[in-house]
This record gives structure tokens, sequence and C-alpha cells, in this order.
């Protein structure tokens, strides 16, 4: 479990981020037009798990256009935004921001996600859905990069994620 703040308040998520140099849990998360899509569907790019509450939250809003502009320009990389939010919304969002560099995804069908990352909130306002971290996994599904961001009104350290993308 990791300890995190909302507002300054402890919030504890159901486990910690797999460590740098595991095999990356598989997934099978929904995209925006319902169809489904797993980790094996990457194998051979580098992976950055944008992770997040919700895109109703100018914070989240911010990682999604931030990794769509930078993170999704570097070769053999694709960006999966992932959070709660159903595939509709991730519709709407990416259509009206302009957002066509990154793959948005919903965790509603699959709550072992957040249980196999580690980002489920386990208490507090914002239990059940997922906290804010970045996972980079390696062409060769290992993870090589992961942070837990510690305040969940706070970006993630995108300079760090993009330099353990190259």
């Amino acid at each position: 479990m990791a300890t995190i703040t909302l507002k300054g308040n402890p919030v504890n998520t159901v486990a910690e981020l797999p460590e740098n140099g595991t095999a990356a849990p598989s997934f099978t998360l929904v995209n925006k037009d319902l169809s489904e899509s797993n980790l094996a569907d990457y194998a051979g790019k580098t992976v950055v798990l944008n992770i997040f509450p919700s895109l109703d939250t100018p914070v989240c809003a911010a990682s999604v256009r931030r990794f769509n502009l930078e993170a999704s320009s570097i070769p053999g990389a694709v960006v999966l935004c992932v959070s709660a939010d159903l595939p509709f919304a991730h519709k709407r969002f990416c259509e009206v921001e302009g957002i066509e560099n990154v793959v948005s995804l919903s965790v509603f069908r699959s709550p072992e996600f957040g249980q196999d990352y580690g980002v489920t909130m386990a208490d507090g306002p914002l239990k059940g859905i997922l906290s804010r971290a970045v996972v980079i996994i390696d062409p060769e599904g290992k993870v090589i990069y992961a942070e837990q961001v510690p305040e969940i009104t706070q970006e993630p350290d995108y300079e760090e994620a993009l330099k353990a993308m190259v």
C-alpha cells in the first residue's frame, strides 16, 4: 500500500506500483469505441501508462494534453491514458480537446487493473477509482519507470518520465 494525499489529506492505495525490472501485469481495457485493448497489443513498443482519477479534473486533463504533445512524439512509443471514466467520456474529451496522439482507455470492465498496478484508492473521498501515476513499460514488457504521484492534485514528473523513455 502507498500513502498519497488529496489536498493534503492522507489516502491509501491498495498496493505499491510494480517495481522497475519486473514484468508489467497484463490487462484488457476498453477503448473509446467500446472495443478492447490489451497490453499484448503494444508488444515491441515502449508503453507509457498515464493513469489518473478522471478526465473531468484540470490536472488529469493537463496530463493527457502534455503526454499527447510530448511522449507521443518519441519513436516506438505509445501513450495509454487510463482512468475509470467511461469510454464515452474519453471520446468526448479527446474530440473536444483535439487529442489524437494518445490511446484513451477505461477500466470500467477491469477493476483488476487498479489492483494489479496498485493504483486503486482504498479509502478517502475518491475510494475505488485510480490514483495518479505513470508507469513506463519497455518493448520487452518490463517496467522501466514508475511514479506514484504523491499528491493527487499535482501533475506527474513529465521530464523524468520522458528521460526514462529514451
